[in-house]
């Protein structure tokens, strides 16, 4: 392994497109400093739900997967059925901002939003929302620059959709993601990663959601687990700590993580990667997880669970951004049935929900970064799995 990786070295230099892998770095990020004036945020509703580790909303862990029905209604079908096969209880959607308030605020197109809410509902699934995607006419410039992910110019905007979503779908849907990889400038319209206005955007949010519905549960964003510290990415344990000292843990009911394994089994401990001279790392590991949990206890959040939004392993030796941490496809459904063992026998209570990544995208081919990490290869009508399907299904839940 020590010599592979040493081959590929410079390669851990690419940020990966998926989950932000950059060189490993072993010198612990130190907390940020506090902001001189604090950011003004919005006052919450009253008689918001917030589940405790008392009470959790969550077993641990419970089962879910991300799919891709917005664009393909028949394909989305085949699939829902096929992750209820499984014994899988929740599935994780993206209903992008800019296609439903698309043309000017206030202006909403209900079709796809309503088909795949009431398409999750009659299998009896429970659906996790990704809300990120600005409308381009929401962007600071007013769209004259397109840009695929960045916050709005007024985070009201954003709030004020989030309310009437949630207003929409009151009791019909179980979680919301808000954004998704802010620590990454390409997610933040290229700007520096910034934890105090994700906060901002995540508050806005946050209170238009439990002002419409107070039983919805918010999750705050997945980050990448990266090593990059500069103008283009923040490592994850760095971003978690300037949202707590911006305020933001008063804006989710649960921290969502991105849980990586890179070429690493689930089992393996940070500590290990770190001491690994060919690595270094902490976050190059499924485990890294933990090193987040630790952040919550230290500013004395403990009794939240956590989600973790994606979970996977690659297969493509192919794409040398991606070969240097690739498995087999046996080895991806090992290590995600092991994962979620490890969840259930070392994270209870604190870890609720798990999302796989993926049931493939009906438009993916071997060029996208995301065919590799997905349980099934694209193909309507028939089903073409990979190995990872049938263990996912076949484990003990």
């Amino acid at each position: 392994m020590k010599t592979r990786l040493a081959l590929i070295a410079p390669l851990i230099l690419i940020l990966t497109a998926c989950l932000g892998a950059t060189a490993p770095a072993g010198t612990p990020t130190p907390l940020p400093e506090p902001s001189p004036t604090p950011i003004p945020l919005p006052r919450n509703p009253p008689g918001v739900y917030r589940p405790t580790l008392d009470a959790p909303y969550f077993r641990t862990p419970e089962y879910g997967i991300q799919i891709f029905s917005w664009w393909d209604l028949e394909n989305g079908v085949r699939d829902l059925d096929l992750v209820k096969d499984m014994g899988f209880g929740w599935v994780k959607q993206g209903f992008a901002w800019r296609d439903i308030e698309h043309s000017a605020k206030g202006y909403y197109d209900w079709f796809r939003p309503d088909e795949v809410v009431n398409l999750v509902e009659q299998r009896g699934l429970k659906l996790l929302v990704r809300l990120d995607h600005q409308p381009f006419w929401a962007q600071e410039d007013g769209g004259a620059t397109p840009l695929p992910s960045a916050p709005p110019k007024n985070y009201s905007d954003f709030g004020d959709f989030c309310r009437v979503f949630a207003g929409r779908y009151k009791g019909r849907i179980g979680a919301y993601q808000i954004w998704n990889e802010p620590n990454l400038s390409r997610e933040w319209g290229n700007q520096p990663p910034n934890p105090a206005e994700y906060v901002r955007l995540l508050a806005a949010c946050y209170v238009g959601i439990k002002t419409a519905d107070p039983a919805a549960i918010v999750v705050s964003a997945g980050l990448a687990p990266t090593g990059t510290d500069d103008d283009t990415a923040m490592p994850d344990d760095k971003f978690v700590r300037g949202m707590y000292e911006a305020g933001g843990a008063n804006y989710f009911d649960m921290l969502g993580v991105h849980a990586a394994g890179y070429m690493n089994p689930p089992e393996r401990s940070p500590d290990d990667t770190e001491a690994d001279p060919a690595l270094q790392a902490r976050w190059i590991t499924f485990r890294h997880v933990e090193d987040i949990r630790q952040i919550m206890i230290d500013y004395g959040d403990e009794n939240k669970q956590m989600v973790v939004l994606e979970m996977g392993w690659t297969t493509d030796a192919v794409d040398p951004n991606y070969a240097w941490f690739a498995v087999t496809e046996q080895q991806q459904a090992d290590y995600l049935a092991r994962g979620y063992q490890w969840a259930k026998e070392n994270w209870s209570p604190w870890m609720g929900l798990m999302i796989t990544i993926y049931m493939a995208d009906p438009d993916w081919t071997e060029k996208n970064e995301q065919y590799w990490f997905a349980i099934n290869r694209p193909s309507f009508p028939d089903f073409d799995p990979r190995p990872a399907y049938f263990a996912l299904k076949e484990m003990e839940k």
